[in-house]
């Protein structure tokens, strides 16, 4: 049985998405010079005024023709926006498979049921010397991966798998499948710190098309998986998109950027990530639908920075070094690095199947070469770690 639409479905459904998307297409010079005006009125190193926050008719501006064509002056604002909210630090975090076995029939995935590839699940001994060769490369944050198998990757085995990494690392995430209340509780309760969900996208009908069995079908659980993570007590929370799931880019864009809205108003406490990876080859030889250019990727990047100021921005090694290089001195505040994407591929890469390719294969300490250069810190320990601020005098 799927799920009852929560609390931010019903709110997104009152979105015009596809009214927004042509509100984009309609949008003028005028326009986005007013708009870059009231986000940057002073220029470079200004403060922005306290009513500079933006809405959904603001972003479909920002995503628009029209402002592609002013891209340099967008990134420029997204720039010193980022500079006055997050400085120059950069957080660097890796990517830590430990399984790809999967119950669900994604038609863009590696993973997916039903393809003929080399499935591996880690047991825990696996796990922790996985971990160890990443904390040996100085990460303290990862961010634990797997498929969608509720035998193979079940409660007690994630919950096993936090327990034999939280001394190695004070900051670990998943991405795995969504929960109930009661694992989350068990999850945050051995160490884990933040829960990772892409919708995918937005688009009901097209996540359909593609999410054909399993557990990711259900839209509605998916969406409203954040209000039990963070209920039960998680502190970091990730969304994102996929760009060229869907034909509508904007649109998702759009979604994704009122669903970041809707969980730093419902999750204050939290903190609320944002991504927008783009489909990259991988073993389901799934074709985007639409190819969304290096210029179109950065003004949604500049874009969101400028809706919002707050959210951290994250990008992965499916990018290629410039662009990563690129969007780390605009946008973008946590990025993983040395990456590899199949279970053990740390240790023993090639004895199974990766998600998909990587583009970007410099080691975490080039990337961390590349910011320091750039005149960034990376950061790959948070000095104050996310506190509940309830708990405190």
């Amino acid at each position: 049985m799927s799920a009852p639409p929560g609390v931010f479905a019903r709110e997104l459904a009152a979105v015009d998405l596809p009214g927004l998307s042509a509100r984009s297409q309609r949008a003028t010079p005028t326009e986005v010079d007013a708009l870059l005006r009231r986000v940057d009125p002073g220029g470079a190193g200004r403060p922005a005024p306290a009513d500079a926050r933006l809405g959904l008719d603001e972003l479909a501006v920002l995503l628009s023709p029209a402002a592609g064509a002013r891209l340099e002056d967008l990134a420029l604002a997204a720039r010193e926006t980022t500079l006055r909210r997050f400085g120059r630090a950069v957080r660097l975090f890796a990517p830590l498979y430990v399984s790809n076995a999967c119950l669900s029939s994604c038609t863009y995935c590696g993973f997916a049921k039903g393809l003929p590839v080399a499935r591996r699940t880690l047991d825990l001994d696996e796990v922790e010397a996985e971990g160890r060769l990443l904390a040996d490369r100085g990460f303290r944050h990862l961010l634990l991966v797997s498929g969608e198998h509720r035998v193979e990757v079940s409660a007690d085995y994630l919950v096993a798998v936090v327990e034999r990494l939280r001394p190695l690392f004070p900051s670990l995430s998943i991405e795995t499948q969504t929960w109930s209340d009661d694992t989350y509780a068990r999850l945050v309760r051995a160490g884990l710190e933040g829960v990772v969900h892409y919708q995918e996208t937005y688009d009901r009908a097209r996540y359909a098309q593609v999410h054909v069995a399993g557990w990711k079908r259900d839209y509605d659980r998916r969406l409203s998986s954040f209000d039990r993570a963070a209920a039960a007590g998680a502190r970091r929370l990730g969304i994102g998109a996929l760009l060229g799931l869907a034909p509508d880019w904007r649109a998702d864009v759009l979604a994704l950027g009122a669903h970041a809205a809707f969980l730093s108003r419902r999750h204050w406490r939290t903190e609320v990530s944002v991504a927008l990876p783009r489909i990259k080859p991988s073993a389901s030889d799934f074709p985007p639908v639409v190819v969304v250019s290096d210029a179109e990727f950065v003004q949604a990047h500049a874009a969101l920075r400028l809706f919002g100021p707050d959210l951290a921005l994250t990008l992965s090694t499916r990018e290629p070094p410039a662009m990563r290089d690129g969007l780390a001195r605009i946008a973008v505040t946590s990025m993983s690095a040395g990456s590899s994407t199949e279970p053990g591929g740390y240790g023993s890469a090639g004895t199974a199947q990766e998600q998909f390719s990587i583009s970007d294969e410099r080691p975490p300490a080039e990337v961390a070469a590349m910011l320091v250069r750039a005149g960034y810190e990376p950061v790959w320990k948070d000095a104050f770690p996310l506190v509940d601020a309830s708990a405190q005098g």
